[in-house]
């Protein structure tokens, strides 16, 4: 006989006050989602491939790069102000993906991962 194990509410992680934790998670977005995200003012966009990636092209709006694989990203994320909209890329998703799950398992609540990354994006690219 099988047995099936599922989850509730009542498996999620307790606050000391014994509620059941809010936990924010990340938010997969196409790329038309993310470019009209661009223009909200409370959005910092973060490109997380490596440097030689970066000098190929990077998304017209990135202003911070942060190689994900590199020793210093966990200091540059902890800089940034977690009220803020992040908007994370890579070059087609995986890396960034990494990285959003970070930024939420350190009290970032709004990250939004571009699905396929800069591969699947037809915005602006600065050279």
């Amino acid at each position: 006989m099988l047995s099936y194990l599922g989850l509730s509410a009542c498996d999620a992680p307790l606050e000391k006050n014994g509620n059941a934790q809010n936990r924010a998670s990340v938010q997969h977005i196409d790329a038309a989602t993310f470019e009209k995200m661009l223009n909200d003012t409370n959005v910092v966009v973060i490109d997380v491939r490596t440097s030689g990636e970066v000098s190929e092209g990077f998304i017209k709006g990135a202003t911070v790069f942060a190689d994900v694989n590199a020793s210093d990203f966990a200091n540059k994320i902890k800089m940034l102000a977690p009220d803020k909209k992040y908007l994370i890329y890579c070059r087609s998703g995986a890396r960034s993906t990494k990285a959003a799950n970070f930024m939420i398992d350190n009290g970032f609540t709004e990250v939004y991962n571009l699905d396929g990354g800069i591969m699947n994006y037809s915005g602006g690219i600065t050279q």
